[in-house]
């Protein structure tokens, strides 16, 4: 089975990212800040990740570039899935190895079709 880690500070979009993935027939991990998901890849890379941007210890971005430099680290599908809009965030996720990009408010429509969109399902 297929396994994603879903990287969040906020407790309850962990639990529903976890409800939607699942159903999707996904293994999930969880952590809430970019320390927490590196070390998790590091004792086992998922095949995808939902990422939050802004959180305390390592922010999403940082925690990107530092999966990418790892081992293994450049086969995870990452989804990048924040408040953060504008254009230049989204152009920066691409840049540091983003698959995809989705706002929150999401839905399992919405991370459905991205899984989909990038051949997760």
């Amino acid at each position: 089975m297929k396994r994603c880690l879903i990287v969040d500070d906020s407790r309850v979009v962990r639990k529903v990212a976890r409800r939607i993935v699942e159903d999707l027939r996904f293994d999930a991990d969880e952590a809430a800040d970019g320390q927490q998901a590196l070390d998790s890849c590091r004792r086992g890379m998922p095949d995808a990740v939902l990422l939050d941007w802004n959180m305390p210890v390592m922010n999403g971005i940082d925690f990107l570039r530092a999966l990418r430099r790892e081992p293994g680290g450049d086969r995870p599908v990452v989804v990048f899935c924040t408040t953060e809009n504008d254009m230049s965030h989204i152009a920066e996720a691409m840049r540091s190895g983003a698959n995809e990009y989705i706002m929150k408010p999401f839905d399992s429509e919405i991370i459905e079709s991205k899984f989909s969109e990038v051949g997760l399902v």
